[in-house]
This record gives structure tokens, sequence and C-alpha cells, in this order.
């Protein structure tokens, strides 16, 4: 796979290179957003309170040229507003063409790119993470696990029918200039190569539209895959996921076998109407972090609203309820809370 990876990526970059100069330089653009919060959340005693306000903002840098022979190469560069770690979030350089896309540098892998999951609209998502700025949960529910935005290589193939593929090969975190400054960098993948892996098909027909995916990575011996699919008919979208993550993945093999693989599901509704927006989602993860067999088994539920107030500026709302039962020497939790604020997009 690597070499075949490999290959394809010198075939596009020499047939990059053996077009004419006449193409105009690239000019970067900028976009991004900035979203603020402000919550309150009841959890047991036992808990930590985490966040009454959070905040995450991303400046994009983007930008692109057509060659002569109508090939397009561009970048994409993202600053993180506000960080402890890398300032760097994403930032990789395409080529699209007839032939798809192709891209090298440090972001999403096709797996986590292409996944389907339940339709949300508010900040406190069941299946996106956010849940844990509020409240202190082990894990959260999910059914797709990224390696995270190491150095990779990614191709996806045109669109045929309304089906694309793409994979993603990422190398292992001993490779040497895998990061900015030094031998590890950002590469999370524990010392394993990642391949991942995609299928989707997005479709329009009389009245719906049908997405589905189907997705995984291969990390050392273990691997996971997770599948999905949006309905849209009328002012309405439902939808759901299910995933695995088998209990080797990233974990050593002579150990592996004392713990249960990880699984999760979410399901949800979304309406819109004009410049209003509301969904209704539930997950469920049963969530194995060790050999060990610690982790918790947790239920979550979010109602979203969001409003349009204007162009890039979108007021949401989550009301949120879950419920996680330790297992091993992790402890349980239950509570509620909600979550309001404004998203800017520009």
């Amino acid at each position: 796979m690597k070499k075949i990876l490999i290959a394809t990526s010198a075939l596009v970059a020499v047939a990059v290179a053996g077009q004419a100069q006449a193409s105009e330089k690239i000019k970067l653009s900028v976009g991004g957003y900035m979203e603020q919060w402000a919550g309150i959340a009841s959890q047991d005693d036992s808990a930590s309170n985490i966040n009454a306000f959070q905040s995450d903002t991303e400046v994009y840098f983007t930008g692109s040229t057509t060659l002569d022979n109508g090939i397009e190469v561009g970048a994409v560069i993202q600053l993180e507003g506000e960080t402890s770690g890398d300032q760097i979030d994403e930032q990789y350089l395409y080529i699209n063409g007839s032939f798809g896309q192709a891209r090298m540098g440090e972001g999403d892998g096709a797996a986590a790119a292409m996944g389907i999951t339940a339709p949300a609209v508010g900040p406190v998502g069941v299946n996106d993470g956010d849940l844990s700025n509020w409240v202190q949960i082990d894990a959260m529910p999910d059914t797709v696990w990224d390696a995270g935005d190491d150095p990779k290589v990614t191709y996806y193939t045109p669109i045929m029918g309304g089906f694309r593929a793409g994979v993603s090969y990422t190398d292992s975190s001993d490779a040497k200039n895998d990061g900015p400054g030094n031998d590890t960098g950002q590469n999370t993948t524990g010392g394993m190569p990642v391949v991942s892996l995609g299928v989707e098909y997005n479709g329009d027909f009389d009245g719906f539209s049908l997405g589905l995916s189907a997705v995984g990575e291969h990390q050392g011996g273990g691997e996971w895959f997770s599948v999905g699919t949006n309905l849209g008919f009328g002012n309405f979208t439902v939808g759901g996921s299910y995933g695995v993550k088998a209990k080797d993945y990233g974990v050593n093999d002579n150990v592996a076998d004392k713990a249960d693989d990880t699984t999760g599901f979410d399901i949800g509704v979304a309406y819109k109407m004009d410049a209003a927006s509301v969904s209704l989602s539930y997950a469920n993860g049963d969530i194995v972090n060790d050999a060990a067999g610690n982790g918790s088994d947790i239920d979550t539920v979010d109602l979203g609203l969001a409003y349009a107030l204007g162009a890039g500026v979108d007021w949401k709302t989550s009301i949120f309820w879950f419920n996680a039962d330790g297992k091993g020497n992790i402890s349980d939790n239950d509570g509620y809370g909600a979550v309001t604020g404004i998203k800017l997009s520009f």
C-alpha cells in the first residue's frame, strides 16, 4: 500500500511539474470561524466542574491556481485561535484534476473525512466530543475514531454515479521529520503506520436525498470500522451510524485479549424551516480504554437549536442529558446541562 501511494504521488507531481508556467501565482484568502459558548451543568458531587465558558476559533488561509492543463493546485492552512499545543491545526497541499484529488500534509484521514453520523445542530453533539467540555466523563460515545492530524498522503477518486472512495497512509511515529521541530512532532500513531479507507455515496432524487458511508482504519494489529447514513426528505433529515473499534487497536497485541471491543451508535432527526433548525439525537458508547477493561457505558441525549441571525452569524443552543456507568476503576457519573452561544463564520 505504501509503495502504491508513493508511486501515485510521484506520477501526479511529474504531471504537474511538466506544465508551462503560465498560471497565476497563488494568492491566499482568509476564512475561518469563531465560537463563544456559555453553559451550566449539574452532575454527581464527586465530579469536577469543567467550564462555565468555552470558545473555539480557527483562521483558515486557502489559495489555489489552475495550470494550463486544467489541473488545480492549492494549499490549506488552519491556524488555531487559542491553543496550548500546536498553533497549526491542519496544513496540506492538494491537487485536483480529472483523476480525483491528491493531498499531502497534516489533516484528517479519509475515514474521518468521509464518515457520516447522526444529524445535530446544537453546540453539544452526542458524537463530536464536545460534551467533555462541560461535564466530567471518561470518554465520549463515538462511531468514527480518527488517528489524528498526522503527516499523511491521501487520495480521493472522482465522483462516479454518486460514489467516491478515499485512502490515506500515515507513516509510523518512528519515522524521521514527521512533524515540525522534532522527530515525533504531532504524531499520535503509537509508533505504527495507519491506513485509512472510506467509501461514500451521495445522491439527490425526486423529493429526497441519501447519504451512505463505510469507513475504517487499520493500525498495527487492530482496526476500527463505521457505517452511517443520512436520509433527507422535505425539511427533515434522519440518520445514524454504528462503529466498532477492535480491542487491540493501538494496543500491544499480547495484552489486548483481556479487553473487549469498543462499540458505539447514534441516531437522530433534524428539522429546518427558513432560518431555524432543531435536532434531537441519542448516542450510546460501550467504551474500553485499556487491556484491563477499564472504561464506561455511556448514554447521551441532545436537543439542539440553531437560528441564523444573519450571514455568517448563528445562535445555537443545546440541552443535554447523560449517564455514564463506569467499568473497572472508572467512576459513575450522570447529569444534565444547557449551553448557548454564537458561532461566526468568515
